[in-house]
């Protein structure tokens, strides 16, 4: 071959590579889009094939806790000179009236608001210590019944005037000047320094775990001792025309209604026709508790039905508290018990869940010393033994109790069946 015709072959050959290499191009490329297609479409298939996933549950938020409370009351505590001579202590002017109340402090702390009854005054030694007929005690009295856990503290009495005017604003400086009070944790019922204060209704609520509880309270009378002419707003008395006044204005404020009634005939255990009406009227006003006091003695408790609302519960007489009366039917008081239920959502109905009566024993023993109230769950037949009472075989044992109990409330110690809602 010459060296002309390999140099035309090597030509050739130089020509014909760039064809053989687009044509190795083309063909790789092709066969990389069809892998890939290939491999797109068995990942879509993998993807459709696989099951979905399940949808997130919907969350279901549980319904808000209804707001419930316990409200305790007790009656008359009664304040004898006997109760103020064994109080004292060695300090002059310092007194012990703690140890009367220590075997019902547990009731009384486990209740989210308690009421007590101060049946007489605690303006202090200015006015003189004196028992029955014109009371006076040592503010120290005054003391203790906050620290034994009351935070409604009633002055509407028929011995709110026993030591004038100036006793009972002496009084309510003693009260204003106790942190519990001045903080608005403790309310003072019944007793007013101006008429712009006893129109001011909206002080007489005191609130409880979102619950608002408004009180009024009202006496009879003052024993015929008259307010002064130019004050006639110092006591609250009973006046309907006043008092459904009083009722309209603080209703719409409050969540439950109670209101305080120092009435009834003294030493009588069935409500009076006076009573039974203002209970009917206090019902019709839209009241939905009624705690009453005065005649030393129990009473009744009763639903009483109203029109277009759930019954008002009344507790006609809750007795004696404290005391040194010396008639055993004296000696046995109660307890009111009631627990009340709001609803955390809307209509934010109000109900009494449930209402009973607690009694109790105020013990005493010879010559008037270790006074103490029991819950009459707690006496025993040797605590009635030393009772000066018993000891005068004024009553035979604890079945008195029992039997005065029952002649009064029958066989239970509660209304009639309760379901109220407002």
């Amino acid at each position: 071959m010459t060296i002309l015709n390999l140099a035309a072959k090597r030509r050739t050959a130089a020509a014909g590579a760039p064809a053989a290499a687009k044509l190795f191009s083309a063909r790789f490329f092709s066969g990389l889009i069809l892998l890939l297609a290939l491999l797109g479409v068995s990942c879509a298939t993998v993807k459709k094939t696989q099951p979905s996933a399940a949808p997130p549950p919907e969350l279901v938020l549980a319904p808000p806790e209804d707001y419930r409370i316990t409200m305790a009351a007790v009656g008359d505590n009664l304040i004898h000179i006997e109760l103020i001579d064994n109080a004292r202590t060695e300090a002059e002017d310092v007194f012990d009236f703690d140890k009367y109340y220590t075997r019902i402090v547990p009731l009384i702390k486990n209740a989210d608001i308690a009421f007590i009854n101060q049946e007489t005054m605690i303006a202090g030694v200015e006015f003189g210590y004196s028992g029955y007929p014109l009371f006076n005690g040592p503010k120290d009295i005054g003391k203790t019944i906050l620290k034994s856990g009351f935070n409604v503290i009633n002055h509407a009495t028929n011995h709110t005037m026993d030591k004038g005017e100036e006793a009972v604003f002496e009084v309510m400086d003693f009260w204003d000047d106790q942190p519990l009070v001045a903080e608005k944790n403790a309310l003072v019922l019944g007793i007013n320094r101006s008429p712009q204060q006893r129109d001011n209704v909206e002080r007489n609520i005191i609130e409880k775990n979102n619950i608002k509880i408004g009180f009024l309270a009202y006496t009879y009378g003052t024993n015929g001792i008259p307010l002064p002419k130019d004050k006639p707003f110092l006591v609250s008395l009973t006046d309907t025309a006043l008092m459904k006044k009083e009722i309209d204005a603080l209703r719409p404020l409050c969540d439950f209604l109670v209101v305080s009634m120092h009435w009834g005939n003294e030493y009588e255990y069935t409500p009076s026709n006076r009573q039974e009406e203002l209970a009917l009227f206090l019902a019709e006003c839209g009241v939905d508790l009624v705690i009453g006091h005065h005649p030393h003695v129990l009473q009744p408790i009763r639903a009483i039905a109203r029109e277009n609302a759930p019954p008002m519960i009344c507790f006609f007489s809750l007795g004696n508290f404290l005391s040194a009366q010396k008639e055993p039917q004296r000696i046995l008081g109660g307890m009111m018990r009631v627990s009340i239920k709001k609803e955390a959502a809307p209509p934010y109905r109000v109900s009494i869940e449930d209402a009973e009566l607690i009694p109790l024993v105020a013990h005493y023993e010879n010559d008037h010393k270790n006074f103490s109230v029991y819950p009459l769950s707690d006496y025993t037949e040797k605590d009635a033994e030393r009772h000066f009472l018993r000891q005068k075989n004024k009553f035979s044992g604890i079945s008195y109790f029992h039997e005065l109990l029952n002649d009064v409330f029958g066989q239970q110690l509660k209304p009639a069946p309760l379901n109220f809602t407002r």
